[in-house]
């Protein structure tokens, strides 16, 4: 997730997107990082079999510096579109 100048970003793993997004957006947690940073755009997701996997990509990701994360979601996400819509 991003905020609305696409400057900050925010990696984390769910498994309810849906519920997870609207908590983001509704500042659920007033004192949580993407509160703090008005994140509210999700530019980039992934579906996993496992929780497992979700959470190794998850660390791996964090990791990454800024061009690469950057280059992830340009690649993916060109016009950098909030992806989040009420089906998934």
């Amino acid at each position: 997730m991003t905020n609305v100048f696409n400057t900050v970003y925010y990696i984390g793993v769910t498994s309810d997107i849906h519920s997870r997004v609207i908590e983001h957006r509704c500042k659920r947690y007033p004192t949580s990082f993407t509160a703090k940073y008005n994140c509210i755009k999700l530019v980039y997701f992934r579906f996993y079999s496992s929780i497992g996997e979700a959470i190794a990509q998850e660390k791996k990701l964090k990791k990454w510096n800024r061009g690469w994360k950057i280059k992830l979601i340009s690649d993916n996400n060109p016009q950098w579109l909030d992806l989040f819509n009420e089906d998934l």
